[in-house]
């Protein structure tokens, strides 16, 4: 029944003194405001609400295992507070790409540093190699950075091995006594049987040397020459996927290649067979060696008090003690971490470079512990 203003009269039967209680879904929160939007979504479904988390993180475990820089991975993390849960879970972090986690030394921070922790924890072999490298090397923790690049090394990584073999060579963070040439070759063979270039390098001069090894000249020499090969496969295949013309690196010359110098007489013949190398471009060092670089070159190129860098423009390792390093036996001026970076800077500019000067009277006066000329089994012999 309807009054004359088309109200209708309250029905009979029920009582005006009660509430109608209304039942609401049970994540409503009456508190909540009530969320405004816009007139083009107002009536519009969204359907990134109603994904599942498990195929959230499996795309986002995608992208991190592709990305090319951190802020490709960054930007993701600002975009909304569901992403930034989701993109910290285990299962993303784990499969992170090296390039993901190439930090800027300039830009190191805590921040940075427990974002590399987590992905360590979470199993991540780059970033336990990573975050070991830069713990032992610049934060001076030797200890927790050895531990985090043994359980790289444990999981087979490649780079991981190398870097504990070159503790290993040099005694790394201890005295010399400290070096185990025996487990050094043990891991550069580990390191060489993955694919390691620089690890078969030096694997190869370890043996023509007879260093932590019985000498087999015949079979370091093979080596070497199947680290070159594997140097050209890796480049030729990076150059082929940049569109880049590698015709003049395969050129193959019956005349002997001009002199350079009058101690470096002219050699007939292909680069390929060269003990040091190939004509080809420098490789692309790890992200972590060139956060050493970086590291240090910011302090002046100084890593402490009578400590030298490692003369290797893609290496960054410092010495952690005085003549830790070898020098070159010839000039002395440059000196190197292990065999395979002296191989690469003697290709890439030292043979250029390197001049016969006397021997070094003043550290010799300094009565060193380390590789230095004192010990000349542990000096650098030039490649002539």
């Amino acid at each position: 029944m309807r009054t004359r203003r088309g109200v209708c009269y309250p029905r009979s039967d029920v009582s005006l003194d009660k509430k109608t209680v209304r039942d609401f879904p049970p994540d409503f929160m009456g508190c909540r405001k009530r969320q405004r939007l816009s007139p083009e979504t107002a009536g519009k479904s969204d359907f990134f609400d109603v994904l599942p988390d498990d195929i959230v993180v499996s795309i986002l475990s995608k992208l991190s295992s592709t990305a090319r820089c951190p802020s490709d991975f960054i930007n993701v993390l600002i975009t909304c507070k569901r992403f930034n849960s989701l993109a910290v879970n285990s299962v993303v972090l784990c499969k992170a790409s090296p390039k993901m986690l190439a930090v800027k030394a300039k830009k190191w921070c805590e921040s940075a540093h427990r974002f590399l922790k987590s992905c360590a924890d979470a199993g991540n072999v780059e970033a336990c190699y990573t975050l070991g490298m830069i713990r032992f090397y610049c934060l001076q923790n030797r200890g927790s950075g050895a531990s985090l690049m043994a359980k790289a090394a444990i999981s087979s990584h490649a780079p991981a091995l190398y870097s504990l073999a070159v503790i290993q060579f040099n005694g790394s963070g201890g005295s010399k006594n400290d070096k185990d040439l025996r487990a050094g070759v043990a891991l550069c063979a580990r390191a060489s049987f993955l694919g390691h270039i620089d690890a078969l390098r030096e694997l190869g001069h370890c043996l023509q040397d007879g260093y932590g090894v019985r000498q087999n000249i015949a079979e370091g020499r093979r080596f070497l020459v199947q680290a070159n090969a594997r140097e050209l496969a890796a480049v030729l295949s990076s150059a082929a996927a940049s569109n880049i013309n590698t015709h003049s690196w395969l050129t193959w010359s019956p005349h002997p290649f001009p002199q350079v110098s009058q101690r470096q007489p002219a050699v007939p013949g292909c680069p390929l067979l060269s003990d040091f190398g190939c004509n080809v471009p420098a490789p692309e060092a790890h992200p972590a060696s060139k956060f050493l670089a970086e590291w240090f070159d910011a302090r002046g190129g100084i890593p402490g008090p009578g400590l030298r860098l490692c003369s290797h423009v893609g290496c960054g390792r410092p010495e952690t003690r005085k003549h830790e390093f070898r020098r070159c036996s010839v000039c002395g001026a440059v000196n190197y971490c292990s065999r395979a970076c002296q191989a690469l800077d003697w290709k890439l500019r030292h043979k250029n470079e390197c001049a016969q000067v006397e021997r070094w009277l003043d550290e010799e006066a300094d009565g060193g512990d380390g590789n230095g000329g004192v010990d000349g089994n542990d000096d650098v012999n030039a490649v002539s």
